[in-house]
């Protein structure tokens, strides 16, 4: 989902040494990521007020204005700041509309919302069959996938969060890590509990 990093750091190097083109560049190959972690996250009700667009362009006039501040001090890869700015964007979207809002936005963690046959849900859909599902659940690889995505919104926000950030930002353990600002072995755990919840409500279906 993110770009490569290889040239995201040349890039960030253009902009450190005033390069524009660069700074735009940068930003500019990072707008579809963001723009799928914004429409992944954005619960559906307060979309009928506030566009997933308008929403990454606060979040890009927010990373143009912090820019600077960063290239000075880059405690994490640029993607992984890049998406905290984007991760505050949201919850301002829902703390401002929350009378719109399908349930309450102080749990700071909209519905889970991919795109209509999203790849990532078929693909943690097969990762996730095994012999413990029912025959209806595990005839219908979409059909499962579906079921992920109504169990993915069930999960708690931590459970919920990680299993997103693995498998639909396809961030590694090492960023999510970095991201929640934990240890490496610390996210693989929350990672696998997260992972046995889902199964355990996959089965109950």
């Amino acid at each position: 989902m993110w770009p490569e990093a290889e040239q995201t750091t040349e890039l960030l190097a253009g902009a450190k040494d005033g390069d524009a083109a660069a700074v735009n560049r940068l930003l500019e190959r990072h707008r579809q990521a963001v723009h799928r972690m914004v429409q992944m996250r954005l619960d559906q009700k307060i979309r009928r007020r506030v566009d997933v667009s308008d929403v990454v362009q606060d979040v890009f006039v927010e990373a143009s204005r912090r820019l600077k501040d960063y290239l000075q001090n880059p405690a994490m890869p640029f993607h992984l700041w890049l998406r905290h700015i984007a991760q505050d964007r949201i919850i301002d979207a829902h703390r401002r509309h929350r009378a719109s809002a399908k349930r309450s936005v102080d749990r700071e963690r909209a519905l889970f919302a991919p795109a209509v046959g999203d790849q990532s849900s078929l693909d943690l859909a097969a990762q996730l069959r095994d012999g413990e599902l029912t025959p209806a659940a595990a005839a219908s690889q979409r059909e499962m996938a579906k079921r992920v995505e109504a169990a993915i919104s069930q999960l708690d926000d931590q459970d919920g969060e990680i299993v997103i950030m693995r498998h639909y930002e396809q961030l590694s353990n090492q960023e999510v890590a970095a991201a929640l600002e934990l240890s490496e072995p610390a996210a693989s755990m929350r990672y696998l509990r997260a992972i046995r919840r889902l199964r355990k409500l996959l089965g109950e279906a």
